[in-house]
């Protein structure tokens, strides 16, 4: 590190579980984020803020007068740019050293595939079962650690799948494929705006403490929010044996 990086870092630098060391792996690490609204907003920020070197948005979709209630990274002047350029301006006018590349394509297998094996860790901040689903198979596939988050309306979740871990469910273990699953969009419901800024904060946190070795993450644990009386709970997550995605590595 420069003596520009030693101050802008130092906060960091000071905590003893992070110190110079950890601080490095975050300068050295490649992190995927696919989707970059709600979720995506306070994740970018802040791990861009925290000085991951390289930062992958994956967002196909351009910024709307009504995600500016809670989608924090973007601005009135950037209506109809793509999220994921929006939020690498919103970056890079945190911390112009983060390396961000944007992908505006739908994030398909084929896409998902070829990121998530060139990444260390995934972010999940994507609003539909389709896209999770095809992010967990490309993270079972190339055990790559995956950051899973999710809002609306007042609730929240926030969990880890880690196929490096023998004992860690897959998204597919503790959420089933099915046809008859039905996404519930805020969109259509509502969501609290401070809420995802919660949840996406707690996403960041997790993926910072995995890039850095620090703490214990949220590995096998649901965390799940109740903004109406902001109270969490947490649930222990089982691998199933019989999963269609992970059963069998």
């Amino acid at each position: 590190m420069n003596d520009d990086q030693l101050l802008r870092y130092s906060r960091h630098i000071l905590l003893d579980e992070i110190g110079i060391e950890g601080q490095e792996k975050l300068l050295s690490s490649h992190v995927l984020m696919v989707g970059a609204g709600g979720l995506g907003s306070p994740v970018a920020l802040y791990l861009g803020s925290a000085g991951v070197g390289r930062i992958t948005v994956v967002d196909h979709d351009r910024v709307d007068a009504t995600n500016l209630q809670r989608q924090i990274a973007h601005t009135l002047a950037r209506i109809d740019q793509f999220k994921a350029a929006s939020v690498a301006q919103s970056i890079a006018a945190i911390n112009p050293d983060v390396n961000v590349m944007t992908i505006t394509e739908r994030a398909d297998d084929a896409l998902l595939d070829k990121l998530v094996q060139e990444a260390d860790l995934v972010l999940d901040c994507t609003d539909n079962f389709a896209t999770r689903h095809a992010i967990n198979r490309a993270c079972v596939q190339h055990r790559k650690p995956l950051v899973s988050g999710a809002a609306i309306r007042f609730d929240g979740q926030i969990a880890v799948y880690d196929p490096r871990d023998a004992l860690s469910p897959c998204y597919a273990c503790v959420f089933p494929e099915s046809e008859w699953l039905e996404d519930t969009r805020c969109a259509t419901m509502g969501v609290f705006a401070p809420l995802v800024g919660i949840v996406g904060s707690v996403q960041a946190a997790e993926a910072l403490k995995l890039l850095c070795n620090v703490g214990q993450p949220l590995t096998g644990r649901l965390l799940m929010l109740d903004g109406r009386s902001m109270s969490w709970n947490e649930m222990q997550l089982a691998r199933n044996p019989a999963c269609t995605v992970c059963g069998g590595h």
